[in-house]
């Protein structure tokens, strides 16, 4: 039969199992698990591993046979997971695990050379190919004070506009329960240019959101427009007033 397993390879287990424990070392290949074919006269048996750091995982020990030969000999010994290994989490690229903040103090993070966030800050001319043509634009553009190689796109204007409303827009519980909009605020400063329709940066050093970027309609409770009778929190009526009784027993004492 063409899918039977070789019988010699497959009675091999003692040659195998030296094999995995030159690899894996004393005392950690475990119980013999059993033996599958995986092609003529080619048979892998496996063994259960006892490494704790492996838990779940078993030695594969394939053996091979040549035509006519009355023993096996080793062609590869691996560790491989089962079922119910412990796998690392799948590899994610740098550009990709990078979150907003992860850029501390000395650290350079490099912008992607077709960020769709920027668009060139120059005009005429194709964009750089080389990095030999971005040297040399830059120089230009330095030189006759054209400003910055790159400005935010369409794209990346929109996309600040969605996180800087979903921090600090109307929508948050603190804009909610404000007393005015931003907009009206003495420590508001508008941003320049068409963002600055409906953004501006807060100056408030006892507002929560000061130093940052803030809609018009959002708000809190350190509002310029906020006087000194409004402060604080509301308290209830008062029910009793025990001042006067608690002036005349002071009174009693130091007479």
């Amino acid at each position: 039969m063409p899918d039977r397993i070789d019988a010699i390879a497959a009675a091999a287990v003692d040659v195998a199992r030296q094999a995995a424990i030159v690899e894996a070392g004393p005392n950690q290949v475990g119980d013999h698990l059993g033996a599958i074919r995986e092609g003529e006269r080619l048979v892998t048996h496996f063994f259960a591993c006892l490494h704790p750091g492996y838990v779940g995982w078993h030695w594969a020990v394939t053996l091979a046979r040549a035509s006519r030969a009355r023993t096996a000999t080793v062609d590869d010994v691996v560790l491989l997971p089962g079922n119910e290994a412990l796998l690392a989490p799948r590899w994610v690229p740098w550009s990709e695990r990078i979150a907003p903040g992860d850029v501390g103090p000395g650290m350079l993070m490099a912008t992607p050379p077709e960020d769709p966030r920027l668009d060139p800050g120059y005009s005429a001319g194709s964009d750089p190919k080389t990095p030999e043509e971005a040297i040399e634009i830059r120089a230009v553009v330095r030189e006759l004070g054209l400003g910055r190689m790159r400005v935010l796109s369409k794209e990346g204007r929109e996309l600040a506009c969605e996180r800087w409303l979903s921090t600090h827009g109307p929508d948050t519980a603190e804009a909610r329960q404000a007393p005015a909009p931003c907009a009206s605020c003495g420590y508001f400063i508008r941003l320049r240019g068409e963002l600055g329709a409906a953004f501006g940066a807060c100056a408030n050093t006892y507002s929560s959101s000061d130093g940052h970027v803030v809609s018009i309609d959002h708000g809190c409770g350190a509002h310029s427009d906020v006087v000194e009778d409004r402060r604080g929190v509301e308290l209830p009526p008062l029910l009793w007033d025990d001042s006067a009784d608690t002036h005349e027993a002071m009174a009693s004492v130091f007479e």
